[in-house]
């Protein structure tokens, strides 16, 4: 096969797709003009040889750098005086790549980096302009009266080294200069042609911001935050243009995909999959969007999904101008989502200017699942929701996760999606689901096989941070919540769990930082983000930040326990007496057995401070010691001498304050065994003084967990001889003969 040096050049036309949906037979018929009149007359002029052209755009060979660049700023300078003359809705604006580099000839075709190269610098023009390489440079910098903006070294797709990228300036005033690309303003990547502009004018606009160059400042003012330093993109939800509604996951998942892959570039701020969704359907303009959410892009698109088919169009817009920097239509086989994604997830970047640490190519590189049907099913569970939910959602989303990991053992996703809810039942401990032991090695073996599978997968690593906080390893948990941040800066359940962490070991100014990130990362919070950002502030002491946010999440979460718990203490905290009352009464109505015994055993891995700080307003605001409310006189305490005799190969046989029938019997070594309608579990216990502490595994966090027994005298259950109460139960029972 031939291999020779030449100039490639590569032109494009800027959203074809968008034009195409809107006329496609007279887009067609521009484009052929375009090349008829004004590239090819150009291309003949300066010697080149025109190989194909390629749906929207066209390949050409010269072997003369210096020809090639010619041809492209005349064919430029043409396409703008056609356009003035053109309705805004007939413009065909080109995008022109131009490269010096080795080549592979096969018949009439070429192939290469020279061609790679030409084809990814294109993409960083800007429309209507022509960006050039390096090498491209090097040969003509003196020879064309044009001027060049340098973008430094990109990183582009698929080819391995880094390459110098100019851009170049046919404004005749910029003539014979060359300029380096002032990368940031503000703290956000400029586009060259602001660098241009800054050039021309002088240093004395170093104040100037960006959008001020496009928009009048009345449209920044209505943003309801300030813009981030760095590119921030809001991927809104794609629409389903099936016809049928069953592609709706489909749908959804491809917008969380995008939004958790390009969560993964510290380059960017992206907002969260939450807020995306909560506004679609109240706010109508990109400009709208922009401002209610604070960002600068905003990219939407369509899917079509018709038997193994798929089309997909998408668009990113640039808010502040109303333009859109790239829009692209893919027509494939399903089997090509990923791929599909891929690309769509690389012109962002570029578009944007945002530069990859190794790290985060390699991570996204990696495809989920070579399995689709599996991947339709962690679709399916991602889209059923997490914290606080029925039975029947989390079973749902186990199903399908457990459905994904049958078609992919090695699916690294679904293990930690499984992670997630059995961390979530664990710490809380909901024992409908599984026992607190079951869900523990549920959630630690998931998320080791998530790790195992993915070192870098970013809820696996959450899920563990999570699991070593509730077990007293303080140290372990921060750096695995610091992993999964630096793995997914921008997901905000990931810097939200962080801040929970550090608020949980001591450093609460950092958390209260880390919190306002998540907050920022999703301004439309979910619930159990509320929640979560309300608990953060709570232990960090301020309260008045903590309230609002506790109470919407109690409004939206009206049978959750944690949030009437947490807000009765915060109303203490406040000053609120009387809510702090009212906050209780309900908690005790939902959870007649809640009792400050049971949150000082579920809390204890808490810093002593924090700890007695929660108890101390919890009591304030009315939550008894022990469940129901239970109150004994000491008098009717039974001592330890005969409370060793009644564990001693003995059995009881009772009920619980709820009705629940139970027997619990006791061997003479230490052993339990107890059984009711519902449960038959083994435990451990011991006598410690007047207490009884007994530890069932899978139970209370593993926890050993201690009561008291008293010689019944209450006017209920007067059959029954003895009172057992623990912090997780009030139980009336007799010993059998």
């Amino acid at each position: 096969m031939e291999r020779r040096l030449a100039a490639v050049l590569i032109a494009d036309v800027v959203g074809y797709s968008r034009l195409s949906q809107i006329d496609e037979e007279g887009t067609r018929a521009r484009f052929q003009d375009d090349l008829s009149k004004v590239f090819e007359p150009r291309i003949a002029e300066y010697n080149g040889r025109l190989v194909k052209t390629m749906g929207d755009g066209l390949l050409v060979e010269f072997q003369s750098v210096v020809a090639a660049l010619r041809c492209a700023v005349e064919v430029q300078r043409e396409k703008a005086e056609r356009n003035a003359a053109a309705p805004q809705e007939k413009r065909l604006v080109f995008r022109i790549g131009v490269n010096l580099g080795d080549i592979m000839v096969e018949g009439e075709d070429i192939h290469g980096d020279g061609v790679n190269i030409a084809d990814r610098i294109q993409a960083l023009a800007e429309p209507g302009g022509i960006a050039i390489s390096g090498t491209t440079y090097d040969q003509v910098k003196s020879k064309l009266p044009v001027g060049y903006v340098s973008l430094g070294e990109q990183r582009v797709k698929s080819i391995a080294e880094p390459i110098r990228v100019y851009r170049v300036v046919l404004d005749p005033a910029g003539a014979g200069k060359t300029v380096g690309a002032r990368r940031r303003l503000r703290g956000w990547r400029v586009p060259a042609v602001a660098v241009l502009v800054l050039t021309l004018l002088g240093a004395g606009l170093l104040w100037w911001r960006p959008a001020q160059l496009f928009q009048p400042a009345s449209l920044v003012e209505r943003f309801a935050y300030p813009l981030p330093d760095k590119p921030s993109v809001a991927v809104l939800p794609f629409i389903n243009v099936s016809g049928d509604t069953d592609h709706d996951h489909l749908a959804a998942g491809l917008t969380d995909d995008l939004i958790t892959e390009l969560s993964k570039v510290s380059g960017l701020f992206v907002i969260a999959r939450h807020s995306v969704f909560a506004i679609q359907d109240t706010v109508g303009k990109i400009q709208d969007v922009a401002a209610e959410l604070g960002v600068h892009y905003v990219l939407e698109g369509t899917l079509q999904r018709a038997d193994s088919r798929l089309r997909i169009n998408v668009k990113l817009i640039d808010a502040l101008t109303g333009l859109s920097l790239w829009a692209e239509r893919y027509d494939r086989q399903y089997a090509d989502l990923f791929a599909v994604q891929d690309d769509v997830i690389g012109k962002i970047i570029s578009a944007l200017e945002v530069k990859l640490s190794e790290g985060e190519r390699d991570q996204l590189a990696r495809i989920p699942t070579e399995n689709l049907e599996a991947y339709d099913y962690y679709l399916r569970a991602e889209q059923e929701g997490f914290y606080y939910s029925d039975v029947e959602t989390y079973r749902r989303t186990l199903s399908y996760y457990q459905k994904a990991l049958d078609l992919d053992p090695n699916f690294a996703n679904a293990h930690a999606g499984i992670a997630r809810v059995a961390v979530d039942v664990w710490r809380n401990d909901y024992n409908y689901l599984w026992s607190a032991a079951v869900a523990r090695k549920i959630a630690y073996d998931a998320a080791g096989q998530a790790l195992k599978l993915d070192p870098n997968n970013a809820r696996a690593h959450t899920v563990l941070a999570l699991l070593q906080l509730v077990d007293g390893r303080e140290v372990e948990a921060r750096d695995s919540a610091s992993r999964a941040v630096a793995a997914q800066p921008n997901d905000a359940e990931i810097v939200g769990n962080l801040a929970l962490i550090l608020a949980q070991t001591g450093s609460r100014a950092q958390a209260v930082t880390e919190i306002g990130k998540a907050l920022r990362l999703d301004p439309t919070p979910p619930p159990s983000l509320q929640l979560l950002a309300g608990i953060v502030f709570y232990i960090a002491r301020d309260s008045g930040r903590a309230v609002p946010l506790m109470e919407t999440a109690r409004d939206a979460l009206p049978k959750a326990e944690p949030a009437r718990e947490y807000l009765a203490a915060a109303y203490v905290d406040r000053g609120d007496q009387s809510l702090a009352s009212r906050e209780t009464g309900k908690l005790l109505e939902l959870f007649p057995d809640s009792n400050l015994t049971y949150y000082g055993y579920l809390y204890d891995y808490w810093r002593e401070d924090d700890l007695r700080h929660h108890l101390n307003g919890l009591r304030a605001a009315g939550v008894p010691e022990w469940p129901f409310g239970f109150e004994a006189n000491p008098a009717d305490q039974v001592g330890e001498a005969e409370l060793s005799a009644m564990v001693n190969n003995k059995t009881w046989i009772g009920k619980h304050k709820n009705g629940t029938e139970f027997i619990q019997y006791f061997d003479t070594a230490g052993n339990t065994a107890y059984r009711s309608a519902n449960t038959n579990i083994t435990g451990l216990i011991e006598v410690r003084g007047n207490r009884l502490c007994e530890r069932f595994g899978g139970y209370f966090l593993d926890r050993m967990v201690c009561g008291y027994v008293y010689r019944n005298t209450a006017p209920e259950q007067r059959d029954a001889k003895y009172v057992h109460v623990t912090p997780r139960a009030l139980m009336y029972f007799s010993i059998t003969p």
